[in-house]
């Protein structure tokens, strides 16, 4: 059996292990646009999010006299890698890209609501405070990449039909 606490704890470790592999991906997928301009622009803002998130979680954990787990944060950045070189070989990896983004934004967003409802329960408000401020941001880019994957998809097509035009990246 674990307490609130010790829950909280292992739950800040994994959050600070998805801010590892968050940023291993958005830095990987970033590098490689070419022909997407304003998705790279918000991708490479969403890094400096990221590093942002990652820094904050890593002084709830030392304030509650904790570490980042190594083996969580290895093990995210080796799935960080693994997407990374998958995405690389795809005809569509801007579109799945695109997708994928979307989808780990939206876990994220559901791994920072549990971390405030547990932050409230242990009652440990600064915590929830810093979860309190790390989800609005998931929240913005979940709804920016949903909000601009009928654009991207639209310009992802005229550059797949277009003859000597890479649409990929």
């Amino acid at each position: 059996m674990a307490t609130k606490t010790e829950n909280l704890l292992s739950w800040l470790r994994d959050a600070h292990a998805m801010e590892q592999q968050a940023e291993q991906m958005l830095k990987a997928q970033a590098s490689r646009l070419e022909h997407y301009p304003q998705l790279k622009t918000r991708i490479e803002q969403h890094i400096e999010e990221t590093r942002g998130q990652r820094e904050l979680l890593e002084g709830c954990l030392e304030r509650l006299g904790e570490k980042p787990s190594m083996l969580k944060d290895i093990a995210g950045k080796l799935t960080a890698f693994g997407q990374a070189v998958g995405g690389s070989v795809m005809s569509d990896e801007v579109i799945k890209g695109a997708m994928s983004g979307y989808v780990f934004e939206n876990l994220e967003i559901a791994s920072y609501t549990v971390l405030i409802a547990a932050a409230k329960a242990t009652g440990d408000k600064e915590t929830q405070r810093v979860c309190e401020t790390i989800l609005p941001q998931e929240v913005a880019m979940a709804e920016w990449i949903k909000d601009h994957l009928p654009q991207l998809t639209e310009a992802f097509l005229t550059r797949s039909e277009a003859p000597d035009t890479e649409a990929k990246r």
